[in-house]
């Protein structure tokens, strides 16, 4: 498969969730690996990425409350999710930086009382 994002769910606010993607070690080797989000209605956001060598970036509103982290002998990007508020509901996808593939089946996150 060449992207598959997993670890999704339903949680509180305040909760967290770590999300995985596994990926085709064609596309993940040597890449710069991103994470997405898109809410119905809304544009896909970059959320976070993080290049091979483990230098991470993050869109401000989720600086402090999420970590990226890779695996690459796995082939595998993660995102840790704490302090999880209402509007990080999404379904979250990840893909290399750049890459004109399909983005794969995404993971839906629901953050709800």
């Amino acid at each position: 498969v060449q992207l598959q994002a997993s670890g999704g769910g339903l949680v509180q606010p305040g909760g967290f969730l770590r999300l995985s993607c596994a990926a085709s070690g064609s596309i993940f080797r040597g890449a710069v690996m991103g994470w997405y989000r898109q809410d119905p209605g809304k544009q896909r956001e970059l959320v976070a990425s993080i290049s091979s060598g483990g230098m991470a970036v993050y869109e401000n509103s989720v600086k402090g409350r999420f970590t990226i982290s890779r695996d690459n002998a796995k082939n595998t990007v993660y995102l840790q999710m704490n302090s999880l508020k209402h509007e990080d509901t999404a379904v979250y996808y990840c893909k290399p930086i750049p890459y004109y593939g399909s983005w794969g089946q995404g993971t839906q996150v629901t953050v709800s009382s």
